[in-house]
């Protein structure tokens, strides 16, 4: 793809995020497009929104468990960018019409206190880098079409990675714990949809320990000349599948001695 295409493919979907209609997959417009190609679209979007007055808040880490990867094709993670006006309070209420096809993952967040980043990032600069964790819901969303009703060609992940991610917004619970008050493999929750559980799951799902995705992350954005800055929330992956949230929905994710977070869908 040339530079023109990256940035005509990040206006569409700008344009569906702010118009709640979706646009066709890239990947069937584009067919030769690449992973390179995708975080440049991403990144035409990432400039936009900062052209617009957004700031950037943090990051998300996706594709982390293995059976997503193997539903995907794909043997590595991916990552998005946090804005600031995706942040919900816990136990707020996303209002109707805010998003296109909402979806909630649990996962662990990572809050840092000081800058991380470099090729040769460890386990230990993580520890040392995050301020605390705590529990967070993730919300997807979609401004790109999941199936092209002519040719019945699916979403792949490079449709996904373009679209930020398909990252919407995060809620952090309000529990705040040192990153090694916990066995974070052993860190789980139990999500409900309406008061009826629809997935558990374990951090260990994440890449066999959400620290090792923080120290992927690192290391990826390390090739981009980007780093993870103070103050950043970083969703570390999730350990469930996405659940969907049409309006009236209400999630409650259970961590347990972690913590909960909940929100609601109008």
């Amino acid at each position: 793809m040339t530079p023109e295409q990256h940035t005509h493919a990040a206006q569409a979907l700008l344009n569906a995020e702010q118009t709640g209609q979706q646009t066709g997959l890239l990947t069937l417009q584009h067919p030769d497009m690449t992973m390179d190609d995708a975080y440049a679209i991403q990144n035409e979007i990432y400039r936009a929104k900062l052209e617009a007055g957004r700031q950037v808040v943090g990051w998300k880490i996706g594709l982390t468990s293995k059976a997503m990867q193997s539903a995907l094709n794909i043997d590595i993670p991916d990552s998005g960018i946090l804005f600031d006006d995706m942040v919900f309070e816990h136990n707020a209420c996303v209002p109707a019409g805010r998003f296109i096809q909402p979806r909630i993952e649990a996962e662990i967040a990572f809050v840092m206190k000081t800058a991380l980043g470099g090729a040769d990032v460890t386990r230990d600069d993580v520890i040392a880098a995050t301020d605390y964790v705590a529990p967070s819901i993730e919300i997807l969303d979609t401004r790109i079409v999941r199936k092209d009703q002519q040719t019945g060609a699916i979403r792949k992940v490079f449709d996904t990675i373009s679209d930020n991610a398909a990252n919407a917004g995060v809620v952090l619970g309000a529990e705040r714990h040192a990153v090694d008050a916990f066995d974070l493999r052993w860190v789980g929750a139990i999500v409900a949809h309406n008061h009826t559980v629809e997935e558990t799951g374990l951090g260990a799902g994440v890449l066999n320990d959400p620290i090792q995705s923080m120290v992927w992350l690192a290391q990826r954005m390390a090739q981009y000349g980007q780093q993870i800055e103070p103050g950043h929330i970083v969703l570390s992956g999730s350990f469930i599948r996405p659940v969907e949230c049409p309006s009236g929905s209400k999630i409650q994710a259970d961590f347990g001695a972690f913590g909960n977070v909940n929100i609601a869908f109008e």
